[in-house]
């Protein structure tokens, strides 16, 4: 059942070697796949972040993905150490300290890719 299954994320993208660039040598993956209009990261156990190739890219700002993870602050340090943008938010149910808010049940980051793409850091309380 899908339930029981891996699943991989899809992000667009209007320049590939700037994505491939940022998620390779900024977050820290290893590449997967390589190919023209797609490059495949291996994240942990058997997920993957696919970036594809798009004319378009996204307009949306919603979250796209989210990474779960033991411990936020160690993993913002070390994206912050490697040069990705950690956004700060300051709006009606919703504000970051040092780019962490408290969504209840857990803390959660942000970072915006060369894509235009919101990708999330969760860590469960």
């Amino acid at each position: 059942m899908l339930g029981d299954s891996p699943m991989s994320v899809v992000l667009l993208a209007t320049d590939m070697a700037a994505s491939k660039d940022f998620y390779a040598n900024k977050v820290g993956l290893k590449i997967a796949n390589d190919g023209a209009d797609a490059v495949s990261f291996k994240c942990g156990g058997e997920s993957m972040l696919t970036i594809s190739k798009s004319s378009t890219g996204t307009k949306d700002e919603q979250t796209q993905a989210a990474w779960r993870v033991k411990d936020i602050r160690a993993e913002l340090a070390e994206l912050r150490k490697r040069g990705v943008k950690i956004e700060d938010y300051d709006t009606p149910g919703l504000k970051t300290a040092d780019g962490i808010a408290d969504i209840g049940f857990a803390w959660m980051a942000w970072f915006i890719d060369p894509g235009k793409n919101c990708v999330g850091i969760l860590q469960v309380k």
